[in-house]
């Protein structure tokens, strides 16, 4: 952000400008009736009028640029001038009439040279150098033209070589006396002339052809002439937008730092540089700042006076976010071709409370619903969504400090909630038996195979194996309740995590989500409570705390914040952010006790360095309102795709035919299937009462792909892939797959 505003540079032409500073000095400015005039450190340069609180801000921070080629100068009484540019007004008063008419007499003069510079310029078409395309196309332009020229020459001595021989003989001719000899001077002549005749028609098409293409590409070069010009306008334009820009932020960060995401720019007037009573610092200035912890956990910012900005929070290092990383693990390059788009979401109309007022306090999971509630995906695809910002375990892989692999494990649990944010649908339940393989082995290097174990309580089983260093599994049981008002949804189970290097275990789990205004209003989801990510190899810590929202709240809505602890309880990193935009991480260098909180809890002040941002949200495609609020990973996880299994979501007939629009099929495929579900089910249960009554032992439902074992890290009980899958899509073998999309899909 320190170089973004500083003032653009104008060529100049010998004669036509003076030197590079022209003139500077102290000029009174109008800011508004509060303030009135204050007092601004003005410098002329090429043409250009700039403005700074100081003169040491000429170094970082440009408050606003004149260009005075446009502008007009009206000269007021007792000092007063006035400069009209870009349809705006900026009011100056010298402090002496001296200096007034020294000011003007600057102005004047910098406002002819910049005109006579303009014309200059209209009339040469030296703009200086484009963009890099367009100067390897003038280049390859003026190769044409030189290879052209080139011809033109040779051309030219041919012709004169064949008029010479073309003059001898016919000298000699005129001079025959022996007929004998004339039949071959006469060949001899015609031949020459053919000849010229052939030299001189290439002449003139090489001279056709250099025209052409010197036309052609005059005209090229005039347009884009044109349009370096307006974008030079428009740039000069950007940069005093991005100075105010940058000065609220600079003031909105330090009056509240906490709700720095919702400083929005002044409308009107010059008013958005000018907050006169506040001191601005140096952007390079590396102080600390200090942040409030209570002895629960909570993490507060404690205001201080450095300047925190976040636009110039430090060089990301190797385990922090780059935006102008291009790697392969960027999700928005992928390697193979994949959907972009799926057909836009009917507009149905529903009336939710007739449907939901007698399910309250019960589990949704057990009531049928029609898809006018859910989103063309099912359970197991969006837990395979977690996956989206998979290249922040690629880059924890590479991390050699445990502590900074923390960070970005953290990073990765609160990126896949940044999805949910716009998704207020509900998934399709999975069938039991139900599977949903991601292969993106090229594109990101990993492969997930997911699986519903059970459909009462419904639970899935989800295994990912990265090539990039690391392996992730999970066994989730979903809970889900609605409470009159709102819905809530409560992921039960673990998650883990290990990095193949180090051996380095993390383990933490889902926090709860909650559905509100399911009577009225618009609804919105939330997510609320605490997870505990374990380092069970370094006994390393990080607390994460998703506040609720709250109207009458301060903070920033979507808050989480953390700590990162080491194995003695020692803290190292502050984690903040928002769970549906970015986290950030700021390294502990001192911490202090402070006095008493709330309730009598004891704080704890840690001085950080500046924030590095670990991860931020990508943007939703085109026309995603349209498409469920889908990112771009979601629009392709119901992509059709050869080779997989017979009991994979994306062969599901409700869920495809409510992907094309197509909701009354959906409906009515939907209910076949959980009617053939519950009669599975039934005949289970007969044949497991039949067995009881017998004395046998009758062999529960067992999952294909995954099996039931003790967990080493908690001890629980959980469902573990005991491999196969791969190997028999391979093979395209699935006789082991059962039936569970039994029946053809409507036309």
């Amino acid at each position: 952000m320190n170089e973004l505003v500083k003032c653009l540079p104008s060529p100049t032409l010998p004669g036509l400008l003076p030197g590079p500073d022209t003139h500077r000095g102290w000029l009174f400015k109008w800011t508004n009736y509060l303030k009135g005039y204050q007092r601004r450190w003005f410098v002329l340069s090429n043409g250009l009028l700039s403005y700074y609180r100081t003169q040491a801000e000429m170094a970082h921070t440009c408050r606003g640029t004149i260009p005075l080629a446009t502008a007009h100068i009206e000269v007021g009484d007792t000092c007063h001038l006035v400069l009209t540019s870009g349809g705006r007004s900026y009011h100056l008063k010298a402090t002496s009439e001296g200096e007034s008419q020294r000011w003007v007499s600057a102005l004047q003069q910098a406002k002819a040279n910049a005109t006579l510079l303009m014309h200059h310029s209209d009339d040469s078409g030296d703009e200086g150098p484009g963009p890099q395309e367009e100067r390897a196309h003038s280049q390859g332009a003026l190769k044409t033209l030189a290879s052209k020229l080139d011809d033109l020459s040779t051309c030219n001595e041919l012709i004169g070589k064949h008029g010479a021989a073309l003059q001898r003989s016919l000298s000699e001719l005129e001079e025959l006396r022996a007929p004998s000899d004339s039949t071959d001077r006469v060949k001899a002549v015609n031949e020459r002339a053919t000849l010229f005749r052939i030299t001189s028609n290439a002449m003139i098409n090489a001279c056709r052809d250099f025209l052409d293409i010197a036309e052609s590409h005059s005209r090229r070069w005039q347009k884009t002439l044109q349009h370096e010009r307006e974008q030079r306008h428009h740039l000069e334009e950007t940069i005093e937008q991005l100075a105010k820009q940058h000065n609220s932020l600079e003031r909105a960060w330090r009056e509240s730092p906490a709700s720095y995401a919702g400083v929005e720019r002044p409308q009107e007037g010059d008013a958005s540089d000018e907050n006169d009573e506040a001191e601005f610092f140096d952007a390079m200035e590396e102080s600390p700042a200090f942040i409030t912890v209570t002895a629960s956990g909570n993490v507060q910012h404690k205001r201080s006076g450095s300047n925190q900005s976040i636009m110039s929070g430090g060089v990301p290092n190797d385990w922090t976010h780059n935006e102008n990383d291009t790697s392969g693990t960027n999700h928005t390059q992928l390697q193979r071709a994949r959907r972009t788009r799926i057909p836009n979401k009917p507009n149905y109309s529903l009336n939710l409370w007739s449907i939901m007022k007698n399910c309250i306090g019960k589990d949704l999971s057990k009531i049928p619903m029609p898809v006018n509630f859910n989103e063309p995906l099912s359970m197991l695809q969006r837990l395979t969504e977690d996956l989206e910002y998979s290249e922040l375990l690629d880059r924890a892989a590479r991390c050699d400090s445990a502590l900074e692999q923390m960070c970005l494990v953290a990073a990765f649990s609160v990126s896949s909630y940044s999805t949910t944010v716009h998704r207020t649908a509900k998934p399709f339940n999975p069938l039991q038996g139900e599977t949903y393989e991601l292969d993106r082995l090229e594109e990101y290097g990993y492969r997930s195979i997911a699986e519903q174990v059970s459909h009462h309580p419904p639970a899935a089983a989800h295994h990912v194996m990265s090539r990039r260093g690391w392996t992730l599994w999970q066994h989730i049981t979903i809970d889900s309740k609605f409470r009159g008002k709102y819905i809530s949804v409560m992921p039960l189970g673990n998650i883990h995590l290990q990095f193949h290097s180090s051996g380095n275990h993390y383990v933490w789990s889902k926090v709860t989500s909650t559905v509100h205004n399911i009577i009225v209003g618009k609804l919105w989801i939330d997510q609320s409570g605490d997870i505990d990510i374990v380092n069970n190899t370094t006994k390393d810590t990080c607390r994460l705390k998703f506040s609720p929202y709250s109207y009458f709240s301060r903070d920033v809505p979507r808050k989480v914040t953390g700590v990162v602890e080491d194995s003695e309880g020692t803290a190292h990193y502050i984690l903040s952010g928002t769970w549906d935009e970015k986290m950030e991480s700021s390294k502990i260098v001192d911490s202090s006790q402070g006095c008493g909180g709330s309730e009598g809890k004891q704080k704890t002040v840690y001085q950080t360095l500046q924030p590095k941002v670990l991860w931020k949200k990508y943007p939703l495609p085109d026309n995603a309102e349209n498409m469920y609020c889908f990112s771009s990973l979601a629009l392709t996880l119901n992509e059709q795709e050869d080779g997989v299994a017979p009991t994979d979501s994306r062969l599901r007939p409700d869920q495809r035919l409510m992907e094309e629009g197509l909701w009354d099929e959906a409906n009515s495929q939907k209910q076949r299937l959980e009617d053939r579900q519950r009669q599975e089910r039934k005949r289970r249960e007969a044949q497991a009462n039949q067995a009881l009554e017998e004395g046998q032992d009758m062999e529960v439902y067992q999952p294909v792909w995954f099996e039931k074992r003790a967990d080493d890290a908690t001890g629980d009980s959980t469902y573990i892939y005991k491999g196969g899958y791969w190997e028999a899509k391979e093979r395209q073998d699935w006789s082991q797959c059962p039936n569970i999309f039994q029946g053809e899909m409507s036309p």
